[in-house]
């Protein structure tokens, strides 16, 4: 599956979306090891290379209905990782997800994030019949927001005081987008 933004004429980068294979474990664990990132995620210590192994393996081996989650590898038209998406949180009966970006510190400002939820929203869409995506984000996560936003996410609350970052609580807002 790939997405190319069609409202943006001179961008003309394109990313696909694909499943994990066991040559992505060196580009996560760069990223789920970064501590600058831990606060925007459910991580909050290191992860070894041999369970990010097992993580990529059991992922191959289940599905979103058996998992309740997906996590999907996005390349450019170059064939370089820009980033991952995640589909979590999957409730097959209410037909939604939670849903994580992270775009690689080198791609990021470049319209990857974009193109990454463009395309999992399709696939989400017209794959597993998904009616709605949300996701809760920091305030302190200026990034995200601007992305969300940008993505046509709409903002449906503010969970107070839900992130302990450095050891002060920031607000998170919740975003939603209905998807069908």
């Amino acid at each position: 599956m790939s997405s190319k933004p069609n409202d943006n004429p001179t961008l003309t980068l394109r990313i696909k979306l694909r499943a994990m294979e066991p040559d992505d474990v060196d580009a996560i664990y760069a990223w789920e090891n970064d501590p600058r990132i831990w606060v925007y995620s459910a991580a909050h210590q290191p992860f070894s290379h041999h369970a990010l192994e097992r993580f990529i393996e059991e992922q191959s081996q289940s599905d979103i209905y058996t998992a309740r989650q997906l996590r999907l590898m996005a390349e450019n038209d170059d064939g370089q990782r820009v980033g991952c998406i995640d589909l979590y949180d999957f409730d097959p009966y209410h037909k939604r997800a939670a849903i994580g970006v992270l775009t690689d510190n080198k791609m990021r400002g470049k319209g990857y994030g974009r193109m990454m939820l463009g395309a999992v929203e399709n696939f989400a869409k017209e794959h597993i019949g998904i009616h709605q995506l949300h996701c809760a984000v920091s305030t302190s996560n200026t990034q995200s927001i601007r992305l969300f936003k940008s993505a046509g996410y709409t903002e449906a609350g503010v969970l107070k005081e839900w992130i302990l970052d450095n050891g002060s609580w920031v607000d998170a807002l919740v975003f939603q987008k209905i998807i069908d």
